[in-house]
């Protein structure tokens, strides 16, 4: 049995880019940042942030690019894939990236809506009652800077 599954849940480092193939078919590109917080045996904080390259298809790709800006949080759902090409020296270039089958919008930047990755959260379009304890992601209040990107 083989499995090729990619579940990350993150914040948008750029707006993502629309194209389409020459079949018509649209293709979004963008590119997720996840953050990790641990403490290591001497107790002190250490924190690392991934950057990960997802590319999204057909009518999923017009949603992602009319709704979502760079911080926006995400939750993409796909499979792992590396593309190779020779670039224009002749040379062997490698990108490997997420093929999203499903997007699932995070909550908005002002916090007013429910988060959707929660088990408890509100379904789409419903408020949550003030009773309601609705799970929301926290993340680091860190800027991503563009320079420390590698791509």
């Amino acid at each position: 049995m083989y499995l090729n599954k990619a579940i990350i849940i993150g914040n948008l480092t750029r707006d993502p880019e629309l194209r389409s193939l020459p079949s018509g078919v649209k293709v979004c590109t963008f590119s997720v940042a996840t953050n990790r917080v641990w403490r290591d045996k001497n107790g002190q904080k250490q924190e690392d942030t991934q950057y990960h390259n997802v590319v999204v298809f057909g009518t999923q790709a017009d949603n992602v690019a009319q709704y979502l800006r760079k911080g926006s949080s995400l939750l993409v759902e796909g499979r792992m894939q590396t593309r190779s090409w020779d670039d224009k020296d002749g040379k062997k270039q490698y990108r490997t990236e997420v093929v999203a089958d499903r997007v699932q919008f995070g909550p908005k930047s002002s916090g007013a809506a429910p988060s959707a990755f929660g088990a408890g959260a509100a379904s789409a379009g419903a408020p949550a009652s003030p009773k309601e304890n609705v799970k929301t992601i926290e993340y680091p209040e860190e800027d991503i800077n563009p320079d420390d990107i590698p791509f």
